[in-house]
């Protein structure tokens, strides 16, 4: 198993930009667009995916996350899953406490083993969930948790994460089900601000989602090339696609340092930077 063993290993995410200590990755060893079930790879289907360009792609974003400081997980990849890049769809970290996800779509499921697997041999306690929910789904900030409702995530699930997660503010974020996971079309990126695609949402929503912070709006073309799904890192550093040139030139308006990289491979598949990532510990 690649995955690194550390017996200090420590389980904290408050928010969505404190400092990333430590991540799960998974290289696109096996990537491929074998049951296109979202619209990026329904455009994409018949091309497919350079899994070597991929790799290569990957390997630079995980090169960058160490040369940060960041201490990544690799967990091993499996010709059965061509989808394990999206690690952040497997599992999630709310406070000290892990989540392994139960994943919607039948391509998917088994991936979230892995994940188990490495945080048994870490000695790691986690919860599993339910009643079909993903991590793309989930966006934590301190005591509020956004959970989107979609087609990967239920209302049965969100029942049963404001039962375990007595101490939170769940909010339950609707949305159209098209365009996949919430960090599709929303992101937290520092206390006061997040990047939002206001059509994907009812406009109350966006009225609800802009009294709580400065919403930095993505436009058509670069939300499809996923210009909300950027990684934040800490520090007002952000990951982001380098050929979404509009936001980027908005988020360093707004302060940030934007780490520009091209992922154009794996983005035929229907996620980036925040999609390939699960981190385990912030502070």
């Amino acid at each position: 198993m690649e995955a690194h063993v550390n017996k200090q290993i420590q389980t904290k995410c408050d928010t969505e930009y404190d400092r990333l200590c430590r991540v799960i990755l998974c290289q696109p060893k096996f990537m491929a667009i074998e049951e296109a079930i979202n619209e990026v790879q329904k455009k994409y289907e018949t091309e497919d995916i350079n899994q070597h360009r991929a790799m290569k792609q990957h390997a630079e974003f995980e090169k960058l996350l160490k040369e940060h400081g960041v201490d990544v997980i690799k967990l091993p990849a499996s010709p059965e899953y061509p989808e394990q890049v999206f690690t952040r769809d497997i599992g999630f970290t709310i406070g000290e406490t892990v989540f392994v996800a139960e994943l919607a779509t039948d391509i998917r499921k088994g991936e979230e083993t892995f994940l188990e697997d490495w945080l048994t041999a870490q000695s790691i306690p986690y919860q599993v969930t339910t009643s079909r929910v993903e991590g793309g789904d989930v966006i934590v900030d301190r005591d509020t948790v956004y959970i989107g409702i979609s087609s990967r995530t239920s209302e049965e699930a969100v029942k049963q994460l404001e039962q375990k997660l007595s101490g939170y503010d769940i909010k339950k974020i609707p949305f159209n089900e098209k365009y996949l996971h919430l960090d599709c079309v929303f992101n937290i990126v520092s206390p006061n601000k997040a990047l939002i695609f206001p059509p994907a949402f009812d406009p109350e929503t966006v009225k609800e989602l802009a009294a709580s912070y400065e919403l930095i709006e993505v436009n058509e073309e670069e939300q499809f090339t996923m210009g909300t799904n950027v990684l934040s890192i800490g520090n007002g550093k952000v990951f982001s696609l380098s050929q979404n040139k509009e936001i980027n030139a908005a988020l360093q308006q707004h302060g940030f340092n934007v780490i520009e990289i091209d992922f154009s491979e794996i983005i035929k598949s229907g996620g980036s930077f925040r999609c390939c990532s699960m981190p385990v510990e912030r502070k």
